[in-house]
């Protein structure tokens, strides 16, 4: 069974006197332990998909469903609870709130959740990640690799069952981006975490096993890719 299934997912907005159409008929299914990269020109949808797979958005017509359940037929709260119990996210703007610690941004959502280890497996994860000694810093304090490692951790402690990154890789430098990237996909191998990554940078797509082509909105290509040695060999 697809953990992800994606269905003639169309999204139109109004721009001017005319509809813009951002994304057009896209479906394809991924199954769980995946690791999938959406690639394409700036424009051609790839972030709005990425925030109708996670139900931020809802979209024109269409549908997308997560472990056989229909997005559109929950409401906000219920989505926001699905998200909260199978979704990570890892943006590339971080996302992380500044008046808190690296330890209390990943704990916020363990909170949320009622999980009353909050504080010990958001240590645990920030170990996991490297940042144990800088838990009690705040973002201001770190730096881009160092929050992206926080926001990683973060969005790995709830044990999600699907993780969407919107370029990781974006705002970091190389050497740092190609440290995150192995932690995302050490961490996938570890869990089993099915993966699901827009971005632009050809070594992070080379790292997925699937890749999904965006240009002008729909779906122009999907096809299963060989992972080269490099590319799967452990960090």
């Amino acid at each position: 069974m697809s953990l992800l299934v994606v269905d003639k997912l169309t999204k139109t907005v109004h721009s001017g006197d005319a509809p813009l159409t951002i994304l057009d008929a896209v479906s394809f299914a991924i199954a769980p332990g995946t690791a999938a990269a959406i690639v394409g020109a700036s424009g051609s949808g790839k972030t709005t998909l990425l925030g109708l797979m996670a139900g931020l958005d809802l979209p024109t017509a269409g549908s997308v469903a997560i472990d056989g359940v229909s997005l559109a037929t929950l409401d906000e709260d219920a989505r926001a609870a699905l998200r909260q119990r199978m979704i990570g996210f890892v943006f590339q703007s971080f996302q992380l709130l500044p008046a808190l610690t690296a330890l209390e941004n990943v704990m916020l959502p363990l909170e949320l959740a009622g999980r009353a280890d909050a504080a010990a497996s958001a240590r645990e994860w920030l170990a996991r990640v490297g940042l144990a000694p800088r838990a009690t810093h705040y973002p201001r304090q770190l730096s881009g690799g160092e929050q992206q490692r926080v926001a990683i951790a973060r969005a790995f402690a709830g044990e999600p069952r699907l993780l969407l990154a919107d370029e990781p890789t974006g705002n970091l430098d190389q050497a740092t981006g190609g440290d995150v990237v192995d932690l995302m996909f050490r961490l996938n191998a570890e869990r089993g975490t099915t993966l699901v990554l827009v971005t632009h940078d050809v070594g992070l797509a080379a790292r997925c096993s699937r890749r999904l082509t965006l240009s002008g909105g729909r779906l122009v290509r999907d096809e299963d890719v060989e992972r080269s040695d490099a590319a799967t060999m452990a960090p």
